[in-house]
């Protein structure tokens, strides 16, 4: 039997404005370590677990050899993160549109779990979900 440890996860995406981004994402309620936070990237708290590192685009290329996703034609990935309701999921995507992202899929509700989506303000796609505790207890 394998046993799993626990990890910390770090997601690193580009940006191109981090003023703009570090903005926005705090209008999500996402908070950021200022020890990991100067001019050219910050380090986005999801939990004590997970991190994404907003990295302007000069920053980020310092870590890849391969060109950039064009997020306004090419998805990078999806990034889903959990909610603690199908309120806490529409009104994240409320405030994601209303402060200059935009709606990337219809809400989805299979009765267990519920997710809505959006485009960030430099295009990635992020999924917001809530699922039923006693589904994944399951």
């Amino acid at each position: 039997m394998t046993t799993t440890r626990s990890r910390k996860l770090f997601v690193n995406i580009a940006v191109k404005d981090l003023k703009r981004s570090v903005e926005f994402f705090t209008k999500l309620g996402f908070t950021f370590n200022p020890h990991f936070t100067d001019e050219t990237a910050t380090c986005m708290i999801v939990s004590e677990e997970a991190y994404f590192m907003l990295l302007v685009e000069s920053k980020f290329k310092e870590f890849t050899k391969r060109q950039i996703c064009d997020t306004s034609t090419a998805t990078e990935g999806l990034y889903c993160l959990s909610c603690e309701s199908r309120d806490e999921v529409d009104q994240m995507v409320k405030t994601a549109v209303e402060n200059g992202g935009s709606r990337a899929m219809p809400a989805m509700d299979l009765g267990f779990m519920y997710n809505g989506s959006f485009y960030d303000i430099d295009g990635h796609h992020w999924e917001v979900m809530w699922m039923d505790p006693a589904a994944v207890q399951k």
